[in-house]
């Protein structure tokens, strides 16, 4: 971070940072909060579940900014006969009567993963390797995806017959898990204004994806302080109920806590968190603002917090 080029480089991100959001404000009206924190999962190579009722515009603040880096974008509607070779494809005998691999929709540089909840653990488990190896497995060849690549899966909280959790293994893989809420009453009358006219917003690619290799690069070189990784870590392991360092409400209230991969997106989304914000370097306070979405789908509530209604959230603050 000594070199005149990288510091360059982090003032032009700041600018690109607010170039890329004014972008996706032409059609995602609202919702400032959640376009900046996937804008961040993105500069940190991260995956992002994104939680909220139907009709919030999930689906198509994916596509807009995967428009808007100009990147290839698949979406993958999760139903119950999902297959995992209708995500990572599968071998098939073409003409010459030889085994050819015929590439899936995993092969792309944004995936949407649509109510991801609805299908089967097997198939879940098809996107486990492509997350976290950027490659996937089959007929014994592995084949390399393309980058950047970022799974971005939406999951309905209020519907849940015929749907299956995932399981913490997949969970701990998204480095976000967001949460959409309804918009304002002024928001929702520009939603309404907006889509019932005939007039259609056309939104331009501000980054491209040698663009966004370079950023991802950048924030990883991103020095951090020896007390903020600290910080880090201590609030993590504060989540832990077995934890001398954890509060009486984490032990009265958890029967686990987060791993050591929270600490590691801890630091990388404090890292993009101040780069974005025209810092050099986070401090404690860029950790604390990233920590609610990394740590939220992180601990599991006992039964005695789920009977006393003691929310993830109350939980994560009480760390503070």
């Amino acid at each position: 971070m000594e070199q005149n080029s990288d510091v360059e480089a982090l003032d032009h991100l700041k600018v690109q940072f607010a170039d890329l959001k004014s972008e996706i404000a032409k059609v995602i009206v609202g919702q400032d909060k959640v376009v900046d924190e996937l804008i961040l999962s993105i500069f940190c190579r991260g995956h992002v579940l994104l939680v909220g009722v139907p009709g919030l515009a999930k689906t198509l603040l994916v596509k807009t900014i995967s428009e808007s880096l100009g990147l290839d974008f698949s979406r993958i509607q999760f139903t119950p006969d999902l297959m995992p070779s209708d995500i990572i494809g599968a071998e098939i005998l073409d003409e010459n009567r030889s085994f050819k691999f015929m590439k899936g929709p995993i092969f792309s540089n944004v995936i949407l993963a649509d109510e991801i909840n609805r299908t089967p653990p097997k198939t879940q488990a098809a996107l486990l390797e492509a997350m976290q190896e950027r490659s996937v497995t089959a007929a014994g060849e592995v084949h390399l995806l393309d980058k950047p690549f970022f799974v971005l899966a939406t999951q309905n909280p209020i519907e849940q017959e015929g749907t299956y959790a995932l399981p913490e293994a997949q969970l701990d893989r998204f480095m976000f898990n967001l949460k959409v809420d309804y918009p304002s009453f002024e928001e929702e009358v520009q939603i309404v204004k907006n889509t019932t006219s005939d007039t259609v917003a056309h939104v331009k690619e501000v980054l491209t994806a040698e663009e966004i290799l370079k950023i991802q690069d950048l924030i990883r070189k991103i020095p951090v302080a020896d007390n903020v990784v600290e910080y880090a870590v201590r609030l993590v392991s504060k989540t832990r109920p077995e934890s001398d360092q954890s509060p009486d409400q984490i032990k009265k209230y958890l029967s686990w806590g987060a791993g050591p991969r929270a600490s590691q997106f801890l630091i990388l989304a404090a890292k993009a968190y101040a780069a974005v914000r025209g810092k050099y370097s986070p401090d404690i306070e860029d950790v604390r603002a990233v920590s609610f979405p990394i740590l939220r789908h992180r601990i599991v509530r006992n039964y005695k917090a789920e009977a006393e209604g003691m929310s993830l959230e109350k939980l994560v603050q009480s760390l503070f």
